[in-house]
Order: C-alpha cells, then structure tokens, then sequence
C-alpha cells in the first residue's frame, strides 16, 4: 500500500474556478485512503498504481495518485479554526512589535533540529537568529537582491558580513554587524543612502546589558597553547551561503570538533562569543583548536546569572597558512545544574 502523510496543497490564486471544480469532484476508483487536511479544510485522497507511468485524466487536467475534494465543515466551525489558523501563521511568519522597532518571530523546533540530550543545540539557535533577521529585511519592504541587503546597499554591490557575535542562552543575543562589497570583499563604509534607508527601522538600544557585555580580548591559540586540534574539516557545498562563502553559523560545529566529549556530554553551553577574522570558502580546509582557560575571572562575570563551571578558548584557522578564520570562547555549566 502506498504510504500516507500529512501533505498541504494550495492552489495559486490566478487559477481559474472551472479547473478548481473539476478536481475538487474528480475520484477515481482505486482510492485506498482518505484523510482530512484540517488547516486547510481539504479532504485529500491517495491512489496507489502498479504502473508508475499510469496517469488519470479529469476535465483535461492530469492527476497522478492525488486528489482534492471540499471537506463538509460547519460555517461557525470554519470561521473559528480559520481566525486560530491565521494567528498561527502570523507568528510563524513574523510580525513587527514595539511600533515596527522590533521583529518578532516564533519558531518550532523540529526533531533534526536537537542534539544527543534532546535541546536545541547552538546551530540552531543561531540559525534562527539568521533567519529572523533576514525576515526583518524583507518585512520591512527594503530588501534587495542579496542576503539581507536593502536595495540601496544592493545598487552600491554591498553585503552584510558578521565580524563579532555574542549569544547567551535564555537571554539576548548581540552581534556586530559591518558591510563588505560583494565584489572586492573588503569592508565599507555604510554609504549616506543606506543609512537613510535603515533609519526607520534603527532602535538605539543594546539587546545585552552593557554590563555583560564580553569585551575581554581573545587570545590567539598556537601549536603549543592549544590542548585539542581537529584537522581536516573540509566545507561542503551545503555549507556555503549566497554571499559565496561558508554561513558563519557552520563555523560553531567546527569548534565543537575540537571540545572534549565529556565536556559535550555533561555541560551545556551558555555562553559563547566569536570574532571572525576571515572569510572561508569551499577550497578551504580548516583546523579546529581548543585550550581550557586556567581560571574564570571575575571581571568577565559581572551578572549573578552568569557563573560558568568551565571556560574554552577556540581557534579556526587555514590549514595550508595558519591564518585565523575565528577566534571565540565559551562557557559551560555542568548539566545537573541547570535542572
């Protein structure tokens, strides 16, 4: 028998309503399972063939195992579900808060999307960091062509590239942003035009308090500083972005690379910073470096939140020069403690 999911089909608007009724009453004879697309309101039909290259034909439209017919719903029940799914969708989508100041989206973490202890692992997060402020962008209506780049930065072949990040878990993420042309991949000025272009959108305020702010310098590892190096890491092409270079988010698995396993395996993250010194593409190979900090100070540690159990210096660097790619560091509590 042919295997049944969960499957959503939407119709484009500019099809016509003769070709909607002619495939919403069409069923063949060989239907095996029916099921119901509440959020859609459809009902869907699955057909299995023997013979794969088999098609069935309704009013000259070709259908080939899926069929679409209205599901009978109440009015009151229609409207009801339909004003809950609207909701949802919003918040999926994202939505302006704070007088459009602030870009609000809501994200459902899948099950490919955790790690061995069942949490959503540092990728994640920052991904989804990613993709709101790529949502913010377009929202906003100046986007451009580009990776998050408004249409001025667009014309002038500008792109945004993160060069300092700082993510604390259950709390705010900060990171700085500076702007690259996209074609001789130095930094730029942010022209007068893009500017006037953000300052709509531009709210003054720090997303960490500055007291936690981690401005403490990270200290370059070498060959003999560095207790754990990984070789070999090579990109993938899946690993590269649309501004030609490997997705600053990879770059943490990379560091992992290098983090003993007990570590990974009885602590949790709560802290990390990274500074990207250079870009890293597709013919690259990488090395991932790791040396434990002799002690945590207490200047680094202002918040009463914020008392690490260990703390990690990293290092990426080019394997064939040694150039750095990134320096970062981390904080760890052991797991028992934050139950």
């Amino acid at each position: 028998m042919a295997a049944i999911s969960s499957i959503r089909l939407q119709f484009p608007r500019n099809l016509n309503d003769s070709r909607k009724k002619d495939m919403s009453f069409y069923a063949p004879s060989n239907i095996t399972n029916v099921f119901s697309n509440k959020r859609r309101f459809l009902s869907v039909a699955a057909s299995y063939s023997d013979n794969p290259r088999k098609m069935d034909t309704a009013s000259r439209v070709n259908v080939n195992g899926i069929h679409v017919a209205e599901a009978p719903l109440q009015a009151g029940r229609l409207a009801k579900e339909s004003a809950a799914d609207e909701a949802i969708v919003t918040s999926l989508r994202g939505r302006f808060v704070e007088d459009k100041f602030v870009f609000r989206q809501i994200f459902v973490i899948r099950s490919y999307e955790i790690g061995p202890d069942k949490t959503a692992t540092m990728e994640t997060l920052m991904n989804f960091l990613q993709e709101t402020a790529l949502n913010h962008v377009t929202s906003s209506g100046i986007g451009g062509e580009g990776f998050g780049a408004t249409r001025e930065m667009s014309l002038r072949k500008l792109i945004w590239v993160v060069t300092r990040i700082q993510l604390q878990v259950q709390k705010y993420n900060k990171c700085t942003w500076v702007i690259m042309n996209r074609q001789t991949r130095r930094l730029s000025k942010i022209p007068e035009e893009v500017k006037q272009e953000l300052v709509p959108f531009y709210l003054n305020r720090l997303a960490v308090p500055t007291e936690e702010v981690d401005c403490e310098k990270i200290d370059k590892l070498t060959d003999d500083t560095a207790e754990r190096i990984r070789s070999g890491l090579a990109p993938r092409w899946n690993d590269m972005d649309a501004n030609q270079h490997v997705n600053n988010v990879k770059y943490i698995g990379w560091i992992l690379e290098s983090v003993p396993i007990e570590v990974l395996e009885h602590y949790n993250m709560t802290s990390m910073t990274l500074e990207y010194r250079r870009e890293c593409t597709q013919s690259n190979i990488v090395e991932s470096m790791t040396c434990p900090t002799a002690s945590v100070l207490e200047s680094n540690n202002n918040s009463k939140n914020r008392k690490p159990d260990l703390q990690y210096t990293h290092l990426l660097r080019l394997q064939h020069d040694k150039a750095d790619v990134v320096r970062a560091r981390t904080e760890w509590n052991f797991k028992q403690n934050q139950q």
